[in-house]
């Protein structure tokens, strides 16, 4: 059994002589929250769809717990336990917040996804607004039950492409604060993609940077702050 429950190993998405992402490898352990850092364009959600089968890849290999998945579509992926969020939520507004929750779950052939779908809104602190409709949720609630449809089937690995997208200050330190207790309480283990680097600092153990298709720089939060590398690249001086 791999000690990795993702390892992206030399990804390469190549467009004609366009290199989006040009040999990038990266690991999650179990628990772990790793951060995706860099200027827009970088590559940073190239590389999530890679990871998670939406391109197809120009070489490279991924495995999810020691299983290559490089072949695999995005729904096998999923069964594997690979789930992600995308910018835009993708709640259904005239649908109730139990129903969407438990429609996801039964899609994943939970076998009992009512089950499933309280113990994720229980998590999420959304279930006091169970019965409420989508579109009746304040933004920051409507990230929250994104991210509750992402983790029906209690999914190994979360991948979040700007969860704290159009958040307010205490929103994003809600959600960071429940997806640092979810890698605790749930074992999900978490890439993250993010341009609030008070989020990204405050709940990663490890940062990424990209740069160009790139990693440029990588280890704790600590020491990625003070390469120089990273401040010329993209923290600058608010580093």
């Amino acid at each position: 059994m791999s000690e990795y429950v993702l390892q992206a190993e030399d990804v390469a998405i190549h467009y004609g002589g366009v290199k989006a992402v040009d040999g990038v490898s990266l690991t999650l352990t179990k628990g772990q929250i790793r951060g995706l850092i860099g200027p827009n364009g970088a590559g940073k959600s190239t590389v999530i769809d890679a990871i998670t089968g939406r391109r197809r890849l120009t070489r490279g290999r991924v495995t999810l717990g020691g299983i290559d998945v490089s072949a695999m579509g995005v729904v096998e992926r999923r069964m594997h336990g690979l789930s992600r969020s995308f910018q835009r939520t993708s709640i259904f507004g005239q649908m109730t917040v139990r129903k969407q929750v438990e429609l996801a779950s039964h899609q994943m052939g939970v076998a009992d996804s009512s089950a499933d779908a309280n113990a994720v809104l229980q998590e999420l602190e959304l279930l006091h607004m169970a019965e409420s409709l989508g579109e009746d949720l304040g933004y920051g609630e409507q990230r929250r039950l994104d991210l509750a449809l992402a983790l029906v089937g209690r999914p190994s690995v979360l991948l979040l492409d700007e969860p704290m997208a159009g958040l307010s200050v205490k929103e994003s330190q809600d959600l960071a604060r429940h997806l640092k207790a979810l890698t605790s309480r749930w074992d999900v283990s978490v890439l993250l993609v993010e341009h609030d680097m008070d989020v990204v600092f405050g709940i990663s153990d490890v940062v990424t940077v990209f740069e160009l298709g790139r990693v440029i720089a990588g280890g704790t939060p600590a020491e990625v702050r003070t390469d120089a590398r990273v401040r010329e690249a993209y923290l600058g001086s608010a580093a």
